[in-house]
């Protein structure tokens, strides 16, 4: 019975999610239950399910007995979060390419063949899919339960962003072959490469959204980053 409103509270997600991100909803902004369920044609269910996951990502904030407001987040703040996450994502690759099992590199080879399909049908949402589960992988490849936990709470903190970095003309195609160099080296087990390779990877993707907030007109649309 559960599966329909949630997964409909999940579709309501992405949609506000994209909003926030680009700043279409700006910070501050109320998020009325009542609003969203009228604008949406959805009862208030699913409404409340979609806030209480923006909340999780820290996109919105829930105030008791005042509802959710759109949370402050400056792009300096995004850029660091990005910088943090790079070094997690090089360790988690060194720590990968030591110690994952046969079965584990080969699902990691499996997995990108998979984002390779899901690239050729230029669906970036569909590709960021399949790239977290690529990712996922080499987390838990660590065999570090700490570290994996540390990284996935991150990566769901940036969802909106490194999805939407993805819509930049030729960042999907960029995305596969930085993968491939990826697999190749946790494959081989070569530590350092893995580990050099993922930090380019993740710190590549804050630059990419800095140039895709700067393609919707930064100044206009992120107010607060220009002050």
């Amino acid at each position: 019975m559960n599966a329909k409103p949630l997964k409909r509270a999940e579709r309501l997600r992405q949609v506000l999610e994209d909003e926030i991100a680009s700043n279409r909803l700006k910070q501050g902004a109320r998020l009325e239950e009542e609003a969203l369920a009228k604008r949406f044609g959805v009862s208030r269910t699913p409404i409340r399910e979609a806030l209480q996951m923006l909340s999780a990502s820290g996109l919105v904030e829930l105030r008791p007995r005042r509802g959710a407001i759109v949370a402050s987040l400056r792009l300096e703040n995004l850029l660091e979060m990005f910088e943090v996450m790079a070094e997690q994502e090089a360790l988690c690759g060194r720590l990968a390419a030591r110690r994952m099992s046969d079965e584990e590199r080969q699902a990691l080879v499996t997995q990108h063949e998979i984002c390779g399909r899901a690239g050729l049908g230029g669906d970036a949402d569909l590709y960021y899919e399949e790239n977290s589960q690529f990712h996922n992988i080499i987390y838990d490849g660590t065999h570090n339960r700490f570290l994996a936990s540390e990284v996935k709470q991150l990566q769901h903190r940036l969802r909106a962003y490194r999805r939407l970095q993805l819509r930049l003309q030729g960042r999907m195609h960029s995305s596969f072959a930085e993968h491939s160099a990826i697999t190749e080296a946790v494959v081989n087990g070569d530590e350092e490469q893995a580990g050099k390779l993922l930090r380019a990877h993740v710190s590549v993707q804050g630059e990419c959204f800095d140039d895709w907030l700067a393609s919707l007109n930064a100044a206009r649309l992120m107010p607060a980053v220009a002050s």
